[in-house]
């Protein structure tokens, strides 16, 4: 009865190791445009992006645009189901899925050149690393520099064989996205510099100074505020 009961616990533990692994974060929609709010809405996501940063080459700052493009920070993120004559539910037009979007083929080759057989692709850390682990093959096989952008993303999207046929030249639409995605980055590398003044600000609304909750406390009297921005 010992035994059993002691093996129960242990696979109750296990299984909760197993789910906080591959627990999900999305950011809200109010943090996307300022990488500093969506690091200090969850941490993991800092943690996660610098880790493969280090491992891969590729600046977080890359990876965190290339989550946005395809998933918006949705954990669940998938291409729509179509359905015949409004309600018969036909395939999906890809695999893609997860916050890098990821389809099944290249998921599979990452695990195996990883040797992260558990990845999950709505597991933060496991998406960034994906992402990086990606650049890096595009970076070994067409020699894009794993700070450029816009061609790093064109990889990611056409394959990196697509990529050497340049096959990317034959959708305007795709190079509109990439500029987004170069744009975006290029954004987040601009905030990272400044994180430490959005950082204090928080910190201000979290806990204002006495002379600061005097003067909003008067001004709740008097109609009026004299505190300084953001507490009017």
């Amino acid at each position: 009865m010992f035994t059993l009961n002691k093996i129960s616990k242990t696979l109750f533990i296990i299984s909760i190791l197993i789910l906080l692994n591959g627990c999900s974060s999305n950011p809200p929609k109010k943090t996307h445009d300022n990488i500093c709010h969506i690091y200090n809405y969850d941490s993991a996501w800092e943690k996660a992006a610098r880790h493969s940063a280090n491992r891969w080459g590729t600046p977080d700052y890359i990876l965190m645009a290339f989550i946005h493009q395809e998933s918006r920070f949705k954990s669940d993120a998938q291409p729509s189901r179509p359905y015949a004559l409004g309600f018969i539910p036909l395939f999906r037009s890809s695999s893609a899925y997860g916050y890098s979007q990821a389809q099944n083929p290249a998921w599979y080759d990452y695990q195996k050149a990883t040797g992260n057989r558990g990845a999950k692709r709505t597991s933060v850390q496991d998406s960034l690393d994906f992402i990086g682990w990606y650049n890096y093959q595009s970076h070994k096989r067409n020699h894009i520099n794993r700070t450029d952008a816009y061609h790093l993303y064109l990889a990611y999207h056409e394959g990196n064989g697509g990529y050497a046929r340049k096959t990317y030249n034959k959708k305007p639409w795709l190079l509109k996205v990439a500029k987004k995605v170069q744009k975006r980055a290029y954004r987040y590398k601009q905030q990272l510099k400044n994180c430490s003044k959005y950082q204090k600000i928080e910190h201000r609304k979290e806990h204002p100074s006495k002379e600061t909750r005097q003067k909003v406390s008067q001004s709740k009297s008097n109609h009026s505020c004299n505190a300084p921005w953001p507490y009017c």
